[in-house]
């Protein structure tokens, strides 16, 4: 993923959610996703998926058992 495509996929998630705090970064590791913190906590990954043509982004996020208890 291009710096420019995770500025902007930053830029929508602060927007759509109200939230300022959250970041992305780029992995060392593969170059087809991100990582999503919120407030510096890694919360997910954004997957680009370019197949057929068409560019989408997939955001995949663990929600362990232990963190409903605070819920």
């Amino acid at each position: 993923m291009t710096q420019d495509e995770t500025r902007k996929i930053e830029s929508y998630l602060q927007k759509k959610f109200g939230n300022r705090q959250i970041s992305l970064r780029m992995r060392k590791q593969t170059e087809d996703s991100v990582e999503v913190l919120l407030a510096g906590e890694f919360i997910g990954i954004i997957y680009k998926d370019d197949e057929d043509d068409d560019t989408s982004y997939t955001f995949t996020m663990a929600i362990l058992d232990i963190d409903l208890d605070d819920a």
